[in-house]
């Protein structure tokens, strides 16, 4: 009989413990779908009885005045009041279950009703919010939430009458109403909390790792949780952690010890273990790995929540960027936040975001600096899966401020890093895009201290470049080098080009910075043309390149272009949105993008096998004109129809000029050699035959086309030759035709309206792009394309059927998305060659000011040595460390812009190098004649005098561009400053 029992016991062992494993009772719902819109004010539309049958049927993110995106001017897009009403029902939950709403973000500020009870505001118009719904929701019953949104440009907050500084025309691009995604989630009444903490007072989950060690793979892995219990008695809790590999295989299973909390109380649980085998998050790697972490009371699953997270090492040192314990030299784009694409704003399924993003990532970019307001969550995932390092603001405009502006950027930091420090992409922390003051950029780091102590990210701002507590820094249009914190631009190069002009040779023949002035200044580098602008990256940036890590002890960090795609923000050149992308607003690359490719492809040196050809072959009979190959390679032979042309001219590192050449239609190739002769690489560009047909290519989700109202499809289309090749220069008006359950959102290019919403709109170099929108109903969709002389060219997709109940749905807009791993891990080996070595100045003298001259050479670039204007007191000499063999001086002159200065540099007594320094954006380096000596001299020999077209000094509205330290000795005849001096020896 014992025998019996005992294998009864046994038999039943498993039940008892699935028993004890009770299901997770936390739920997520995606909750876009099934909204109503309608725009205008209504009285009483917040009452769970208000009739919304005639309002817009709509599905979240949604701007309500989406069609105006890149139709009006920033300033222009209309605002205003709309209300957006849900109607949903919850059969899951129980009388002790919470409920949460949780949205990523609205604009401007919205009123929140709940069965027609007021639970909340929100007003900043850039971060994350939430609401505990738990005591006013209809248990199987209908619940309706409604939303007055308002987002007037000067919205004020109702508790403080106090503007937001970034609720700005110029960079803030106002897409009104719920243009985020929302989400609905259920807990029991011992749960870990939410992100949100301005509306929530919560902090949610944060994992980092610790005690790295790159080479052999490990690290200590941490998880910690905030937790309620808000049950009626005390809990013992075990908090158990999971982390699960990219294939969904365990890794590793670690908790923590009991512990007690207590009946009303919230207590953060932790457990951490040492992981090998790890694969760190890196450039162009996005490994993302599974942390699932559960609180378990007596072995009973109580609450389990899962972070996609990754892991990695950063340090900022010795005035550079290291990641998994190499260097990065920084490389990328200034981008506006909203990232938007025409006739949708910002409202795109995450699948387009991951494409534009990544596109990024092809440029061989690996630093996105989003622009003064922190970017929505579905951009900030993206840049994880894709492998995108990002510099995220909270929010700001041009200036430090005080007062209650100021704590509003201190509130809106504090919640963007408790909502975002889980995602491995996010590295540096904007306070500012321009300088604040130490005590506020101590403020800023006091609240990263408190709240993602262990994420190594660097807070910082633009400038600072002389205070202490930023950890990193850097200007824009010019370089800074440091020997300490980090330095790179945050805006090197902000022309404008669009795509439409190739040159004035090409239709529609656009000279080069041609177009209206702006604000009655000059504005030619605001109406470029595509191979100037081109070009313009390239001598921009090689300055930087040039200062790069391995130059000597102070280097550049690098920097980023603004911007990334063209943008319905400021602009100064002839259309009405800006046109600064590397890409235009249909993502479609422009030349700047490959020049970029060539010139960024490597961690710090740039890889020898980068080559492009900027521009076309298409032209007419008897042009002339330069062919400029973009290349990283010594030197690039051309060659035409088999025929070689012989070399190009090497200018600004990277680009090989051929003059006048004679076109002839066929084949022009570009080779690229080393200095030995050895092929590097090769690239060529064909004669597209006469056009006579359109080709149409769908981009679309991986995970399939939803019919979930708010996925799309982006559809290419390009006018071809008989062998398939786009004709370059072809400008065909396009006639489309949409049949089935789609919505048309169009395209955009140069005409009336920007031809937003047009079913009709031309190719512009032979292509352009349209979206389309599914509709709530799967089906087959049927595009057609027409254009008049051409073969048409269709296409058919069809949508998948989304599930939805009761306005919830289990699928979320990110399922299926998988990470890029295209650049493969960090590589081991060391990231630059070192080209020469700084030698170090251990005092100097000079013939006036003797007292500054230590100015010289203090690593503060806001600091300089000047003599009083006489050229005889217009030196200045440095004794060095120990007796070394000069090869190099490097010199910011104040004046690096617009002057020219006569110079003479002697090591000991013998002359070295004699000549003109030259204008640049902020060093001038002096390549010697080599020699030995403990002393090195520099000396003006003549009077200085301004560049030619000094104009470039000032800004199109008129404000002087920087260009050192503004003193009046300069401006004499025997005037001398320099900001930093650095001498080198070879390595």
């Amino acid at each position: 009989m014992k025998h019996i029992y005992l294998f009864l016991i046994v038999a039943f062992l498993p039940f008892i413990a699935l028993a004890q494993q009770s299901p997770n009772q936390r739920k997520t719902y995606n909750f876009n779908p099934g909204w109503k819109l309608f725009v205008g004010d209504l009285l009483g539309a917040e009452s769970t009885d208000f009739d919304d049958k005639a309002w817009k049927a709509i599905t979240l993110p949604y701007a309500w005045n989406e069609d105006e995106a890149f139709k009006k001017s920033i300033e222009d897009l209309s605002t205003g009041i709309a209300w957006y009403r849900k109607h949903f029902t919850i059969s899951e939950a129980t009388p002790s279950s919470k409920i949460f709403l949780e949205f990523e973000g609205i604009r401007q500020a919205g009123e929140f009703y709940l069965n027609g009870k007021f639970i909340g505001r929100h007003e900043n118009g850039v971060m994350a919010f939430g609401f505990d719904i738990s005591a006013l929701i209809n248990q199987n019953k209908e619940n309706v939430i409604a939303v007055r949104i308002d987002n007037a440009w000067n919205y004020r907050e109702k508790a403080t009458n106090s503007g937001y500084q970034w609720n700005d025309k110029n960079f803030n691009a106002n897409y009104g109403g719920i243009s985020k995604n929302v989400r609905l989630h259920i807990t029991g009444n011992i749960y870990q909390t939410l992100p949100l903490f301005s509306t929530l007072k919560t902090t949610g989950n944060y994992c980092y790792a610790k005690d790295f060690n790159i080479k052999d793979k490990s690290a200590v892995i941490v998880s910690e949780s905030q937790v309620k219990n808000e049950s009626t008695a005390d809990q013992k809790l075990v908090y158990e952690v999971e982390l699960k590999d990219l294939d969904g295989k365990i890794v590793k299973t670690f908790k923590s010890a009991v512990t007690t909390v207590k009946a009303g109380d919230t207590l953060t649980l932790k457990a951490e273990a040492l992981v090998t085998g790890l694969n760190f998050w890196s450039w162009g790697y996005g490994y993302l790995y599974t942390v699932t972490s559960r609180l378990k009371s007596e072995g009973k699953l109580i609450d389990e929540l899962s972070t996609k997270t990754g892991f990695r090492k950063t340090a900022f040192k010795n005035g550079m960027v290291y990641l998994n314990d190499r260097v990065l030299m920084m490389k990328g784009y200034a981008q506006r936040s909203s990232n938007e694409w025409p006739a949708i704003g910002l409202s795109v399924p995450p699948w387009l975001s991951d494409y534009s993003n990544q596109l990024m990532v092809e440029s061989n970019a690996n630093l996105v600096r989003w622009m003064h307001i922190t970017p929505w969550k579905q951009d900030i995932e993206s840049c994880d899966r894709v492998g995108l390092i990002q510099a995220m603001p909270a929010g700001d405009s041009e200036k430090d401020v005080t007062g209650t502006r100021w704590d509003q950027r201190k509130a809106v930091m504090t919640d963007a890093i408790i909502y975002n420090r889980n995602n491995p992409s996010i590295v540096f922390y904007e306070c500012g895009n321009e300088s604040i003051s130490a005590a506020h950029m101590q403020e800023m780091k006091d609240i990263r201290n408190l709240y993602d102590p262990n994420g190594g990210r660097a807070i910082g701002s633009r400038e600072m470049l002389d205070i202490p507590e930023a950890e990193y820094g850097g200007e824009m249009l010019y370089i800074n080098k440091s020997a300490t914190k980090p330095v790179w631009s945050m805006e090197y190069s902000r022309d404008e080009a669009l795509r439409k002009y190739w040159d004035e040779f090409s239709p529609p023949f656009h000279v080069n910075g041609a177009g209206p002035k702006y604000k009655d200044a000059d504005a030619s580098d605001y109406n470029r043309n595509q191979d100037s602008f081109a070009i313009e990256d390239v001598i921009r940036w090689n300055e930087y390149y040039e200062e790069r890590p391995g130059t000597g002890t102070r280097v550049s960090a690098g920097g980023v272009n603004i911007i990334f795609s063209d943008s319905n923000t400021h602009h100064r050149g002839e259309e009405n949105y800006r046109r600064s992308g590397e890409v235009d607003a249909m993502r479609i690359p422009k030349d700047a993008f490959f020049a970029h490719k060539v010139m960024w492809d490597g961690w710090v040196d740039a890889k020898k096998t980068g080559i492009h050809l900027i521009g076309h072959w298409n032209y007419k009979a008897g042009v002339k004109k330069n062919v400029y190959i973009v290349a990283s390679g010594d030197k690039v032979e051309l060659i035409l129809n088999n025929k070689s042309l012989g070399f190009g001219e090497k200018s600004n590192g990277f680009l090989f000029t051929f003059k006048n050449i004679t076109y002839q239609a066929g084949t022009i190739k570009a080779i690229s050699y080393s200095s030995a002769g050895k092929k590097l690489a090769e690239t060529q560009l064909k004669t597209a035959g006469k056009p006579v047909g359109l080709k149409l290519t769908a981009m679309k989700n991986p995970s399939g086309f939803k019919a979930d109202g708010a996925d799309v499809v982006l559809v290419q289309v390009e006018v071809t030759d008989q062998e398939g090749n786009r004709c370059p220069t072809a400008s065909d008006m396009v006639n489309f035709s949409l049949d089935g359950p789609a919505e048309w959102r169009g395209g955009l290019a140069q005409g009336p309206d920007n031809y937003i919403l047009a079913k009709n709109l031309p190719v512009e170099n032979g292509v352009n792009r349209v979206l389309i929108r599914s509709t709530t109903a799967a089906g087959k969709i049927n595009l057609t394309a027409k254009a008049e002389g051409l073969q048409s060219a269709s296409l058919s997709f069809e949508t998948l059927q989304v599930n939805t109940v009761q306005g919830l749905s289990n699928q979320l807009p990110s399922d299926g998305l998988k990470p890029n791993l295209s650049k493969g891990a960090t590589p081991l080996a060391p990231s630059y060659t070192i080209s020469r070595k700084s030698i170090k100045i251990v005092a100097a003298e000079a013939g006036a000011n003797n007292d500054k001259a230590n100015l010289s050479f203090d690593d503060n670039e806001l600091s300089d040595w000047v003599n009083d204007g006489k050229i005889a007191t217009a030196w200045i000499k440095y004794t060095l460390a120990k007796e070394s063999t000069v090869s190099a001086v490097s010199l910011k002159l104040n004046g690096f812009r617009t002057k020219i200065y006569p110079l003479r540099i002697l090591v000991d007594r013998k002359v070295v190098f004699e000549g003109n320094s030259k204008p640049s954006l902020g060093y001038f380096t002096a390549n010697c004649k080599p020699a030995k000596g403990k002393t090195v001299t520099i000396q003006l020999v003549g009077s200085g005098k301004d560049k030619e077209n000094s104009y470039i000094g000032v800004e199109v509205n008129g404000k002087k561009l920087d260009d050192g330290v503004d003193r009046a000795e300069t401006k004499l005849k025997g005037g001398l400053s320099i900001i930093e001096a650095e001498i080198y020896e070879q390595p």
